[in-house]
């Protein structure tokens, strides 16, 4: 009879969670054909997906601190903290499910409708291009130098254009900057910015070599284009392409190693070029993201100056981005770290006799690693699993107001079940990630 009423409270919360995160329950517009109309929040249509999302996570939000503050338990769990816990974490995690659900909708609504903003964007670079020619050639009059570099301007962003629309519904042109986890990589990013500079770079010399008209201006040209001029942009650019391969081949062998921990992002944010996969800021990235701007920034300026010839990048400025290079790649590999379990003791609350482990009793387990970077939302949390001998246990979610008290980082608690054998058994964690801690034998008494 407990269980049934608890199972009917928690029917309700779904339901009323339901209610509140905008799903169709909530009476949004529908019309003829099936279609949702300008209102609407459900996760299924990109128009709606954004609102559903914020929705579902005030939601949440909302439930879980009631949650913390002893509000909203049925009458059938509430004189049992075992019970009461085991509830709470339940509602939790189906109600994360349900925010991770409008969170991976949101992100895929976003990505879709990624390649129309690529194609203003790329029409609105080639607008400031132009007017700032026409201001800088008030005075010294128009030249062909300006036509050729409008002309690759104008051919860069069609083709900009033309592959975000093949690729619209795996981000457009970000698509090969996404990296396996859903972020948008780094690397790949840097070495990409290098790659689209040098391309323009080439078509601003083509055109100037279509329109010269003299056999000279076609020979300075061409000389223009020698290996010795551009020495410095071709090793930067060999450099950094390089960088963003191996980078792919060490972050891949680290995961499978299960050295490094990778948590699939819900959809990739301008943000992951200058942080880690938690949110956090890293010096590795910025340092590279920095000094990589500024030294585009630097050919830039001398293809403006010097449109007969590749870019001159001096060598001072190149071996400065290498540098800037190989500390990124000795972040990469110095990065992540296995999780690990260090001791696992009898949890005790106060007032409660010493004594050894039992089945039914809580035990903590002390160790690092256990919330990998990029999973402390409930969902992530949620799939985090204990091996107790044999038993695979679910690490319960505990709230507190703005968080959680359980799973951190360095401690989950979780009760023996009834199910293990009194002896010596052998505790493992499961992070969300995928990865498994070492093995830690305890004494389990009956």
């Amino acid at each position: 009879m407990a269980v049934r009423e608890a199972r009917q409270g928690g029917a309700d919360a779904g339901a009323r969670a339901e209610k509140y995160s905008g799903g169709h329950g909530g009476g949004h517009p529908v019309g003829s054909g099936g279609a949702h109309q300008g209102g609407c929040a459900c996760g299924d249509c990109p128009h709606g997906a954004r609102e559903g999302h914020r929705r579902a996570v005030a939601a949440f939000l909302r439930r879980r601190d009631e949650f913390a503050a002893g509000l909203g338990l049925p009458a059938a769990v509430a004189h049992s903290a075992s019970a009461s816990r085991q509830w709470i974490s339940e509602e939790l995690a189906q109600s994360a499910e349900q925010v991770a659900e409008r969170g991976r909708a949101e992100g895929h609504a976003w990505l879709t409708g990624l390649w129309r903003r690529t194609a203003g964007a790329a029409g609105a670079a080639v607008v400031l291009l132009l007017l700032g020619q026409a201001l800088t050639a008030a005075g010294a009059g128009w030249t062909a130098a300006r036509t050729a570099a409008l002309a690759a301007a104008l051919v860069t962003a069609l083709s900009l254009t033309a592959a975000s629309w093949f690729h619209r519904a795996k981000g457009g042109v970000l698509a090969p900057l996404i990296g396996e986890d859903n972020r948008l990589s780094t690397s790949r990013t840097v070495a990409a910015a290098w790659v689209l500079f040098v391309a323009y770079s080439v078509l601003v010399l083509a055109g100037r070599l279509a329109a010269a008209s003299r056999h000279r201006e076609r020979d300075t040209l061409l000389s223009g284009l020698d290996i010795a001029r551009g020495a410095g942009l071709v090793t930067v650019l060999a450099v950094v392409c390089g960088i963003a391969v191996l980078v792919r081949r060490v972050v891949g062998l680290r995961v499978l190693g299960q050295r490094l921990q990778k948590v699939r992002a819900d959809r990739p944010r301008a943000a992951d070029l200058l942080t880690d996969d938690a949110g956090r800021g890293t010096f590795a990235d910025i340092q590279y993201v920095a000094i990589s701007a500024v030294a585009l920034v630097f050919a830039a300026v001398r293809l403006a100056r010097h449109p007969e010839q590749l870019p001159d990048l001096p060598w001072g400025p190149a071996v400065v981005v290498l540098v800037s290079g190989a500390t990124y790649l000795a972040g990469k590999y110095a990065e992540g770290g296995r999780p690990v379990i260090l001791s696992v003791v009898r949890s005790r609350e106060a007032g409660d006799l010493d004594g050894p482990i039992r089945t039914g009793d809580d035990i903590e387990i002390r160790g690092a690693g256990f919330v990998p970077p990029g999973a402390q939302g409930a969902d992530r949390l949620a799939r985090m699993v204990v091996r107790v001998g044999a038993v695979h246990v679910h690490v319960p979610l505990v709230p507190v107001p703005g968080g959680f008290r359980n799973p951190t980082d360095t401690l989950l608690t979780v009760p023996v079940p009834a199910d293990v054998e009194p002896g010596r058994v052998e505790v493992q964690v499961v992070t969300a990630a995928g990865a498994e801690t070492n093995r830690y034998a305890v004494d389990v008494t009956e």
